[in-house]
């Protein structure tokens, strides 16, 4: 038993990595051994990442040093190993990534798996990206996993339809490449100064620099911070992710709505060990408070404009982004709780969201466009917008037709607006009543940033409501020329565990807040991460 735990930090990295490689040795037309081993992996990484979670918690005492565990690649000790890090965050985040891509690829087989390429490997590359980003206790393997991620969700941009699909994707290439340049000089600029990535020794380093040499590292952490805020689709460098968002295949979509929380998730938690220097903390905090308005507006007028589900969608993936990034620069520590809330939330409501898009859109003609001149993504093989025949027919979906499919997805096109706007009871209206609540108990509510915060919230919400509605109208209710789809329980099963896992959350709601405002305490107090990271050395307070 204490061997399977000792490894167990490992599996959520070397599961992913071997299912990829194990589905690029067999042939991509043998679409069912693909979602066979594609479906086994992400439930095996769901398993161990529930399993993290609970030895994190206070439930299971003296598993983990301080509910912290640190897996040493090689048995080399931080800072010269290679360490991977689950804390109560990473635990949490492991386990959205692999609801998200559990949910996402039965999805996929339902309707959306016709042969093409490698969609399954690179599904399984993009998690394991991910899952490295959320483990990995060193800056440099963060670049790495950022980079994995980042490759694999190039191929699954560019799967499907068309001309407009190549070029919104060659301009995500572009960006990403930028800010993984950018990325790269924040390392080195770090690295040169204090002559370790280990963020655990980092934190130690920054408190010995000289003035001078400080100056360097805080600019190289500068740098740093845009790559993060580039990747969390921020404004004003987020034009690329609302219509590459909305252009690419629902289940690809759903599994990318964890990817820009990565980019979040970095700047927690490399905010918040590195980030000792008061004043300077101060600066770069308002910075991601102003940068997190801007943000949030430009998601606003985006939701306000959008025509179709899949622009709306993706317009939220920016709302959400924005106010993550303003509510955490407000620089009060009691907000982290209900925005990690608010986190698990959004990336749960985008995903089931996402995935409805892709039954809504065939309710409508494929001649309806609604005036929008991007291309409809449909379950059916196109490569370079050239469409080839299906040998295994458009008719031949997995699974069988439900009832009611039409009550089905009103009733999902509802519960998913109810958490996008922040409408009781369900968690969306407890996270963000636990976000304002904070604030206006807080000093920072007499302040400028705190009203600013508060009423970007409750005008987010009120959008929220009022592009739906339109949207929803031109959905369910228009006299538009509109066809009855056929779901199939292998797509719609997917979408409902993963709103009985946010109504889950409605109920226990006390608990999951008792247990992120532990992850919050955490963070804040980045004594026990330090001290279990680096317990092998003697230097280590």
């Amino acid at each position: 038993m204490n061997v399977l735990l000792q490894h167990l930090p490992a599996l959520p990295i070397v599961v992913p990595l071997l299912s990829g490689a194990a589905m690029l040795l067999v042939r991509e037309r043998r679409r069912r051994v693909h979602a066979t081993i594609g479906i086994a992996s992400l439930a095996l990484q769901l398993s161990v990442a529930l399993t993290l979670l609970a030895l994190t918690t206070d439930a299971v005492p003296d598993i983990w040093t301080n509910g912290i565990g640190v897996y040493r690649i090689g048995g080399w000790d931080a800072p010269f190993g290679i360490v991977l890090v689950v804390d109560r965050l990473a635990g949490m985040m492991l386990t959205l990534s692999a609801m998200v891509g559990l949910a996402a690829v039965v999805y996929a087989v339902a309707h959306w798996d016709r042969p093409a390429q490698p969609f399954h490997a690179l599904l399984q590359f993009l998690t394991l990206g991910v899952n490295g980003a959320f483990l990995t206790g060193d800056l440099f393997n963060l670049f790495v996993f950022f980079e994995i991620l980042l490759v694999a969700s190039y191929g699954l941009v560019l799967r499907g339809l068309g001309a407009q699909r190549v070029k919104t994707g060659l301009n995500y290439i572009a960006v990403n490449l930028a800010s993984s340049s950018l990325f790269l000089v924040g390392v080195a600029l770090i690295y040169g100064i204090a002559g370790t990535l280990n963020m655990a020794d980092l934190t130690l380093k920054v408190a010995e620099l000289e003035p001078a040499d400080r100056a360097i590292l805080e600019a190289g952490a500068a740098i740093l911070g845009v790559a993060f805020l580039v990747k969390a689709g921020s404004w004003p460098l987020n034009f690329w992710l609302p219509r590459t968002y909305s252009i690419s295949i629902p289940p690809v979509a759903a599994a990318f709505a964890i990817m820009s929380k990565v980019g979040i998730y970095a700047v927690l938690r490399v905010g918040t060990l590195v980030g000792e220097n008061a004043a300077a903390s101060a600066i770069l905090g308002s910075i991601l408070f102003w940068v997190g308005l801007a943000t949030l507006a430009a998601g606003i007028v985006g939701m306000l404009s959008a025509r179709r589900l899949p622009r709306f969608v993706a317009y939220s993936v920016v709302v959400s982004s924005g106010l993550l990034l303003s509510a955490l620069g407000l620089g009060l520590e009691e907000v982290t709780a209900p925005a990690l809330f608010y986190l698990g939330t959004s990336v749960l409501t985008t995903g089931t969201f996402f995935m409805l898009t892709g039954m809504t859109e065939r309710t409508r003609e494929r001649a309806d466009t609604d005036g929008d001149t991007e291309p409809v993504p449909q379950p059916f093989f196109v490569a370079y917008g050239v469409a080839v025949p299906d040998p295994y027919g458009v008719d031949e979906e997995v699974g069988t037709a439900i009832p009611l499919a039409m009550a089905f997805l009103g009733l999902v096109f509802v519960f998913c607006v109810m958490l996008v706007a922040g409408l009781p009871p369900l968690p969306g209206f407890i996270a963000k009543f636990a976000l304002l609540a904070t604030v206006i108990h807080s000093t920072e509510a007499a302040s400028t940033p705190g009203w600013l915060f508060i009423s970007a919230v409750l005008v987010s919400g009120f959008a929220t409501v009022i592009a739906t509605s339109r949207i929803g109208i031109r959905l369910f209710w228009s006299r538009a020329a509109r066809r009855v789809p056929r779901l199939r329980v292998l797509e719609a099963t997917p979408v409902a565990l993963l709103m009985l896992t946010l109504f889950a959350a409605t109920v226990a709601a006390p608990a999951v807040m008792h247990f992120l405002q532990g992850a919050a305490a955490s963070l804040h107090d980045p004594g026990a991460y330090v001290r279990t990271v680096l317990a092998a050395r003697g230097d280590a307070p």
